[in-house]
């Protein structure tokens, strides 16, 4: 009777992190990590879905130039690495169209190119847009294993992976660039372990992380047996090589219980999500650090914190800018803010700004009436410091607007929506509380009493938000059924909410378009956020509820 004889495969399941439209730097780091891999005695390394171009290159996928730096990247790829099999992902025009592509690359060979068949098209995702989708199922002998090659959007329906399995494949590899949300994580658990269990077929999901302009990729790459358990899993927000071993005995891949990261609490995972949306949104686009403008309020105070933890307090500038209606708290609070945090608080008033504006402009305006025009001109003041400052040192202004201010135009144009990068764009206000108060766990960054007080612009005497918006915790489970959920008024009013505030709030969002449109990006951490999710005309006759 013959015995079988049990092949070891090392895979290594590359959660790396490439800039877009950088060809030739992520060549190079395809490369370094080949070479890593083979040093740790791997057999194969896979990458992300469009590692060579990184993930999403949107329109620079229109320009031809790309397609003459890829084949030139991937061809310094096949001639470089040679004692590992590849599984990589990139672009590719062929005369029958565009094509998202994996290429199976061994002994300096491109031995197989896969098509990716499902090209999502909704949400963050426009696929369509640029790509042609395949509609053949690729089995690559890898390492000696027949392995099906799918990408990302393949395994979120059921005929690509049962398509590989029938082909022959006896373990699925799954190339990703998965954007990050609330929730994820556990989506993709499902989604795999059911593919697992009904084609009784391994899956390794590879996955990209980093952050990309509004999206985060937070990796969680990860391995399922036949049966849909999760034997591995990598860390969230984790650029690393993470080694997975199989055994093939002729007939059946065995995956080896490895280490299984534990998904991060929800707090945890967003404001690990804003870190790295902010790193690598600075950093990518070349500036030296960021500017913050702190009013003493929490949203401020937040911004500077995740700023902090994301570049380091020395390269992180705070400026307090009080006015006449500026609390001596908020003043004081600000700078406890920057010593608990490590940097320095530079305290520039606006008073001389604000009198010489308000003389200018005194001719105009006659005799009407102060309003809001006075406390926009405040906001824009303070805009025009933080931006003179960012172009004269070359770092960033983080604006500190959140999700529900944005949500209902409580917020100035050029004023403090003037910036480079919105930092709680998809936050909440009852998150941003949520998150202080977990940030502060961690260490004290954030005065208690920043968290305690009443929410105020300081634009007006004695001014509250309470003044002008619905309480948060009744404004923010609106706006989340309105924007996030597409709800209209009469099932938001049948969950329990006042008609009237249902309707001051709708109105509310649908005629600040205009300013969201104008606003700076920001990461995305909800499934629904404004910008690439929410794409509503600014010029419409059409409003809900009536």
């Amino acid at each position: 009777m013959s015995t079988v004889e049990l092949v070891s495969v090392k895979l290594v399941m590359a959660q790396l992190d490439f800039l877009v439209g950088d060809i030739e730097g992520n060549s190079n780091k395809i490369i370094s990590a080949c070479q890593q891999a083979s040093e740790q005695q791997a057999n194969v390394i896979v990458f992300p879905e469009l590692a060579l171009t990184g993930y999403p290159p949107e329109d620079l996928l229109l320009r031809p130039e790309l397609y003459q730096r890829c084949d030139l990247a991937l061809q310094n790829i096949i001639a470089s690495v040679d004692n590992i099999d590849v599984v990589l992902g990139y672009p590719k025009k062929t005369e029958a169209g565009l094509f998202n592509v994996a290429g199976v690359i061994q002994a300096g060979k491109l031995v197989h190119e896969y098509a990716k068949q499902t090209l999502p098209n909704y949400k963050v995702f426009d696929e369509k847009r640029y790509f042609v989708a395949g509609d053949e199922a690729c089995v690559a002998t890898i390492a000696g294993i027949p392995m099906g090659i799918t990408i990302c959007e393949d395994v979120w329906v059921d005929e690509p992976v049962a398509q590989a399995a029938q082909a022959g494949a006896k373990c699925i590899i799954n190339i990703n660039a998965s954007p990050y949300h609330i929730h994820k994580s556990q989506q993709r658990k499902h989604v795999i372990e059911q593919h697992a269990k009904v084609n009784k077929i391994p899956v390794v999901y590879t996955n990209m992380v980093g952050g990309q302009d509004e999206l985060v990729f937070d990796g969680e790459s990860f391995v399922v047996n036949a049966e849909g358990e999760v034997l591995q899993r990598a860390p969230a927000f984790k650029e690393d090589l993470f080694a997975v071993s199989l055994e093939w005995d002729g007939q059946v891949v065995t995956v080896a219980q490895h280490e299984c990261a534990q998904f991060l609490d929800e707090n945890e995972s967003i404001y690990s999500a804003l870190v790295m949306g902010v790193r690598d949104y600075v950093q990518k686009n070349g500036f030296k650090g960021a500017v913050v403008g702190l009013s003493g309020g929490i949203d401020s105070a937040l911004t500077l914190a995740i700023a902090v933890d994301a570049l380091g307090a020395e390269h992180v500038e705070a400026v307090s800018m009080p006015s006449r209606y500026t609390a001596d708290m908020s003043i004081e609070d600000a700078k406890q803010e920057c010593q608990q945090l490590g940097i320095e608080c530079e305290v520039v008033p606006i008073e001389s700004p604000f009198n010489a504006f308000l003389d200018l402009l005194n001719p105009l305006f006659k005799d009407l009436p102060v309003d809001t025009t006075e406390e926009n001109i405040q906001a824009r003041c303070r805009g025009i410091l933080l931006m003179a400052i960012s172009n004269k040192k070359r770092k960033m202004v983080l604006t500190t607007g959140n999700k529900s201010e944005m949500a209902v135009g409580y917020a100035t144009l050029y004023g403090d929506m003037a910036g480079g990068f919105a930092v709680l764009k998809d936050v909440s206000k009852t998150r941003v509380y949520a998150l202080s108060n977990w940030r502060n766990q961690l260490s004290l960054v954030i005065p208690q009493r920043v968290i305690d007080r009443p929410p105020s612009a300081e634009l007006a005497p004695d001014q509250k938000d309470s003044d002008s918006l619905p309480d948060y915790a009744i404004l923010d489970p609106i706006l989340e059924r309105y924007i996030e959920l597409d709800q209209g008024a009469a099932e938001i009013i049948a969950a329990g909410f006042d008609e009237q505030i249902v309707s001051k709030v709708m109105q509310m969002v649908d005629v600040t378009e205009y300013k969201r449109r104008q606003a700076a990006p920001g990461v995305r951490i909800t499934e629904r956020a404004f910008g690439r999710d929410r794409r509503y005309p600014i010029t419409s006759g059409f409003r809900y509820g009536r």
